[in-house]
Formats: C-alpha cells, structure tokens, sequence
C-alpha cells in the first residue's frame, strides 16, 4: 500500500476540489504580494512578511494535495475481497463489553474521521480488525487497554 492512496471516490473528489480551492488562493495571495510591494520598502512591511508566508505554505500544502492525487487509486475500482475487513470495507461490529453496536468505514489516514466514523486501517482499532471475517470475535490492544469486539457484518460500498 506504500506507493498508492487509497481513497473512496468521495474522498477523492474532496482532495480535488481541496486544490482547486488552493489555486485559487494562490492567485490572490500573489495579488496581496503585489499590492504589498506597492507600499515601499518591503524589509520592513509585515502585509509583505505575511503573505510570502501564506504563499509558501499554500504552495507546500499545493504540492502535498498533488502528490496524493497523483499516487490516489479508487477503492470502489479495486478488487478487494468481501468477505474479510480490508481498505473500503463497511464494519458493524458488537462491543463485547457494552453491548454497544456500531459501523464504520474501513479507510486510508487521508480520509479518516470520527465524526464521520471513517477508521483509519492504520490506527490501532484499524489495524486490529484487518482480515477478519463476519462472526469472529477480536481482542485489539490500545492504550487506554484492551478492547472485545464481534464482528456482525462486512459490507462494501456500492
């Protein structure tokens, strides 16, 4: 997985517009330069300081987007097997200790979110419920402890 992204076509599409929006700003962060340039003497002009700082973390942030994009492969396009907890998969699950139901999104680090329960496949819980099969049950080490989980249900999304 080292030399590919693997996001869903949402999360891609996110990443995309997530540029655009970026080259947008580019263009009037360099409008901002000029203006400041306008104003005189630039050593000492923090409007200057301010948007040569804003330029170059927008076009390091630009050039990260670009590398994701350029390495990005769809899940939904992948053939990845259904019936085990791989990247894209779709995981209910018990907790064996509060009875507690819940389902999440098996995804890359770029596309996790708890908000959203989007779960990394690297994170601890991630990495704990990879290959595992509806029905088994799964003891999955975090620092707070130990945590019991029933897989009930693997799905994929359509």
């Amino acid at each position: 997985m080292a030399d590919h992204i693997y996001l869903t076509r949402a999360g891609y599409q996110k990443l995309a517009d997530e540029l655009d929006q970026l080259k947008k700003e580019k263009l009037k962060i360099s409008k901002a330069i000029g203006e400041a340039r306008l104003q005189g003497d630039i050593s000492e002009n923090a409007e200057y300081d301010a948007a040569k700082d804003a330029q170059a973390h927008n076009a390091a942030r630009m050039a990260d987007v670009e590398l994701k994009l350029s390495k990005v492969r769809i899940i939904e396009d992948e053939n990845i097997p259904s019936d085990r907890i791989y990247i894209g998969a779709i995981v209910s699950l018990k907790d064996l200790k509060t009875e507690e139901e819940m389902t999440y999104m098996m995804v890359s680090p770029e596309e996790a979110s708890y908000e959203e329960n989007k779960l990394s496949v690297f994170s601890p819980v991630g990495k704990g419920l990879m290959g595992r099969a509806a029905g088994e049950e799964v003891e999955i080490r975090v620092p707070a402890g130990v945590l019991k989980y029933k897989v009930l249900k693997i799905e994929r999304p359509h």
